[in-house]
């Protein structure tokens, strides 16, 4: 029984394990998947994960309840050593291990690209990942409720001034749902207005959304614009200290919330942890059958997809001739990869990958989108449904599905939650607090001074 190792457990790696547990025969192979998570994240929900249109939990899909077959292991991959086909693991705990294997399948998927800007890693926050999506929610609406008990001025319009870097898709949807969020919270907020409230997107190019025509493009600034955004093409960051952020046009803002969005990085914890070949951007190099390695010199037993790869693109619609790091591309390259590996291990052809894109869909806040495939163009409200329509299919497994839909049809006669969850990066807090009152009280004669105590706390804590 041949030993299958699937590194990583994103959509490609997720897919891939779904498609070989119906592909392969009892006994013919042993597959094991290797994420240093327990869930997959479906990263096209997460602005509506901020925005308070999905539940968080309903965007993830956890990997033991629908990988039966799959051996799971929760740990990270520190080196990969093909030539010994060995994996060194590090858990949660700090314990090391390795993994042996026979084939390989390398689905480590992308990270935010940070660039080197004083303040950046220290401040901003990205949007690639779930828990980043229910920072960002409770961050503004905390900002919100603090802007409401200050007196107009710079230190309340701080609080609500957004700052995202980055416009493709990813920025721009998020920056979207956020702005209608924060529109539809100021409802229940009379100390406030729309007009206090400051959204600036930072483009380094002349346009966002390249994945689109320049003239849908433009489209996409009109509507934000009318929104009160502001949109900064051929602009970059030189300083965001202190979320103090200064602009290469010599513009300066303070931001309450820096969100950066300005594109991803093949994941480098395993792309520079192998002996495996590597591109000048940090990608595996692949063949168009998924095959780790060139045209001439396949690596045996070694494969990928996804975003971690460098995969030739052979309908010529790709980026410097390889596949864009997308979903609808990981999942189609998972779903042959694994018919590739079965196909092989039976003594068959491997076959190459060919999908042309399907079109570009985004959702732009509640209610409005945009939608373009070849000419076709579709705007506003109807690109929203084809928005909720295409990824409600796309999400894997039937459960997920009718959790996301069933918490639509709640918004829809409810509302949106605008609930927002305090002290998540520091849930012991309010439990180390009482600790030091229960501990000062103990002490005896002293207690007199406790609301003194209590004042110095409070005062701390905030």
């Amino acid at each position: 029984m041949r030993k299958i190792l699937i590194i990583g457990g994103g959509y490609a790696g997720f897919y891939t394990a779904w498609r070989l547990e119906k592909y392969m025969r009892q006994g013919e192979a042993e597959v094991t998947l290797v994420d240093p998570l327990p869930y997959m994240t479906y990263q096209p929900f997460l602005p509506e994960v901020l925005a308070g249109s999905i539940e968080p939990r309903h965007s993830v899909i956890v990997h033991r309840r629908h990988l039966k077959k799959t051996r799971m292991i929760t740990a990270k991959v520190t080196y990969l050593h093909h030539g010994s086909r060995t994996a060194s693991l590090v858990f949660a705990d700090g314990r090391t291990a390795r993994k042996t294997y026979d084939i390989v399948i390398v689905t480590g998927g992308a990270v935010t690209r940070v660039i080197p800007i004083p303040g950046i890693a220290d401040r901003a926050i990205g949007v690639k990942n779930v828990e980043e999506a229910v920072l960002i929610r409770d961050a503004i609406l905390h900002n919100i409720d603090a802007a409401a008990a200050l007196p107009p001025g710079p230190e309340r319009e701080k609080l609500l001034t957004v700052v995202f870097v980055g416009g493709g898709y990813a920025g721009i949807e998020a920056f979207g749902e956020l702005r209608s969020l924060v529109t539809a919270t100021l409802k229940k907020y009379p100390e406030l207005t729309l007009n206090e409230t400051h959204f600036h997107l930072i483009q380094a190019t002349n346009r966002i959304l390249p994945e689109v025509s320049e003239e849908t493009s433009r489209w996409v600034l009109r509507h934000l614009a009318r929104r009160h955004a502001t949109v900064h093409l051929s602009t970059q960051v030189t300083s965001a200290a202190d979320r103090h952020i200064t602009l290469s046009t010599g513009e300066t803002l303070n931001a309450g919330l820096l969100i950066w969005t300005a594109g991803v990085i093949a994941n480098p914890l395993i792309t520079r942890n192998t002996d495996l070949p590597v591109d000048d951007r940090g990608r595996l190099i692949a063949r168009a059958d998924l095959r780790i390695g060139t045209t001439d010199a396949p690596i045996p037993d070694a494969w990928t997809a996804g975003d971690n790869a460098a995969i030739p693109d052979l309908t010529g619609g790709g980026v410097g001739g390889y596949t864009v790091p997308n979903a609808q591309h990981a999942i189609r390259q998972a779903k042959l990869l694994a018919k590739n590996v079965r196909d092989t291990l039976r003594g068959g052809e491997a076959r190459e990958y060919s999908h042309r894109n399907l079109g570009a869909v985004a959702t732009l806040g509640l209610g409005s989108g945009v939608f373009q495939s070849g000419p076709v163009v579709i705007k506003g409200f109807p690109a929203w449904l084809i928005h909720r329509g295409y990824h409600v299919l796309a999400i894997p497994t039937w459960e997920r599905k009718w959790r996301v839909i069933w918490g639509w049809w709640n918004n829809l006669w409810l509302g949106r939650d605008t609930a927002g969850l305090r002290g998540l990066d520091t849930p012991r807090g309010a439990f180390q607090e009482a600790a030091s009152y229960s501990t000062f009280t103990d002490s005896g004669p002293a207690s007199a001074a406790a609301p003194d105590m209590a004042q110095a706390e409070l005062t701390r804590a905030a």
